[in-house]
């Protein structure tokens, strides 16, 4: 199926595309070979009409009274996400939150392909992790000339990030998955900039806490 990404599909509905993208490998994995968005409904805790809605932007997946294939859907969906054109990656910072994303995130099967570790520590540089080893942050440039990778990962303190962004973004990276909690997007408008901030999610997890109280 060929298709364009509208620039009018709200960010709400492409945050929902990977919560998709899970539930139907795991479907595709059991063996399911069509579900309908009832069904689909029901696993996801949204609900049917939503689902349409949602998948109506992309254009038309299944059909009424037959539901969706699941295989075909997975796929879809994996190719609007990009999943399968991995996205070179470079990873800033192999302190404690560096090594735990670079050892147990599945990039490949998202998207990314990790190619490069940096740090200032003399105590990271030199190790390997993930089968890479941690190179001097004043490497950066040659490298990034050489290999091209499009995407940052940033592990590293906030007061770090301003001189390292501006490098990176010289040197054509194009997104940033950002774990600094440096504002990217307001310094740099226009940038792509996932920004994970887990403190707000624990308090966010606090306040629903409080509430239920």
């Amino acid at each position: 199926m060929n298709y364009e990404l509208e620039k009018s599909i709200s960010m709400s509905v492409i945050r929902r595309l990977p919560r998709y993208y899970r539930f139907l490998y795991d479907l595709k994995e059991n063996g399911a070979d069509r579900i309908s968005s009832r069904e689909l409904s029901a696993l996801m805790g949204l609900t049917a009409s939503q689902i349409r809605q949602d998948l109506n932007c992309f254009g038309g997946f299944g059909q009424q009274g037959y539901g969706y294939p699941v295989e075909q859907l997975y796929d879809e969906i994996g190719h609007i996400l990009g999943v399968d054109t991995l996205s070179d990656a470079v990873l800033l910072g192999a302190g404690n939150m560096g090594r735990a994303i670079a050892t147990h995130m599945n990039f490949e099967s998202r998207g990314v392909r990790l190619i490069g570790i940096f740090d200032n520590s003399r105590r990271a540089v030199g190790k390997v992790i993930r089968d890479l080893t941690v190179q001097k942050v004043t490497g950066l440039e040659a490298f990034c000339r050489e290999r091209r990778p499009k995407v940052a990962i940033l592990c590293i303190p906030k007061e770090a990030a301003p001189h390292l962004v501006e490098r990176l973004l010289a040197l054509g990276v194009a997104g940033f998955w950002n774990f600094s909690h440096y504002d990217i997007a307001h310094h740099h408008p226009g940038t792509i900039v996932e920004n994970v901030h887990l403190g707000d999610s624990l308090m966010t997890l606090s306040y629903r806490l409080a509430e239920d109280k």
